[in-house]
């Protein structure tokens, strides 16, 4: 099995046999405890005026999603798993977009598989890939905002390359030490609204979930995210 990372939207473009697009801070910590929170359905998208648009088709669905890590303008809740905590999803669709994770699953055209990964279900990616033992696998870091290298999209890569490859990993303090420094955002008072500091501790909870989230094409060109318990 080859395993390849790369990161940004060029790595989901030229990722190639499963891919596993990664965003930690925050849209796959998201989806995952939409999931849990009793979602029925999540529509990833990567435009905003798409996700009302599928909104008119779908009248009780939410709407989830960020620019500039800030609820968009009419939406229901913002990028924050804080925020869906808080909220029943019970029998709910989800319509979700965000300036990195969901433009690289749609991104990822040329992968036979894609899926979504962050620290919270890495264990369960891990696994999914080494029952499927498929030849090659991209991993990809998307990013902050999808421009600037994110140390947790890179560390959650590096952890799933071990697991895979069946190495003990230790974590701590690597985890910790995100607080200080691409995870400091979450800390800052100005930032309290939309990402608070229960966000990092939320999307750090490593291996909490035991599902993936497959992304399923649909005929619209956006992605339905399927869960699939491991």
């Amino acid at each position: 099995m080859k395993i390849e990372i790369s990161e940004f939207v060029d790595g989901a473009r030229q990722a190639r046999g499963l891919a596993v697009i990664i965003d930690v801070f925050r849209a796959f910590s998201v989806e995952c405890y939409a999931i849990d929170s009793g979602a029925v359905k999540i529509i990833a998208t990567c435009e905003v005026m798409e996700a009302f648009e599928l909104k008119k088709r779908y009248k009780h669905a939410v709407l989830v999603g960020e620019r500039n890590e800030r609820k968009i303008q009419g939406f229901d809740f913002g990028n924050s798993p804080t925020e869906i905590l808080k909220a029943d999803l019970t029998g709910k669709i989800v319509i979700h977009t965000t300036t990195a994770g969901t433009t690289g699953l749609i991104s990822a055209k040329r992968a036979d598989i894609t899926i979504a990964g962050s620290f919270v279900n890495a264990a369960a990616v891990a696994k999914y890939i080494r029952t499927l033992g498929p030849e090659q696998v991209s991993l990809v870091a998307m990013g902050y905002r999808a421009k600037q290298s994110a140390e947790e999209d890179l560390l959650c890569a590096e952890y799933i390359k071990s697991l895979i490859e069946g190495k003990k990993v230790v974590l701590e303090p690597k985890i910790s030490d995100l607080r200080l420094t691409a995870g400091k955002r979450f800390f800052k008072p100005e930032n309290i609204d939309f990402s608070p500091p229960t966000d990092f501790f939320l999307c750090t909870m490593t291996d909490k979930f035991n599902f993936i989230l497959k992304a399923v094409p649909r005929t619209d060109g956006n992605i339905d995210m399927e869960r699939i318990d491991i």
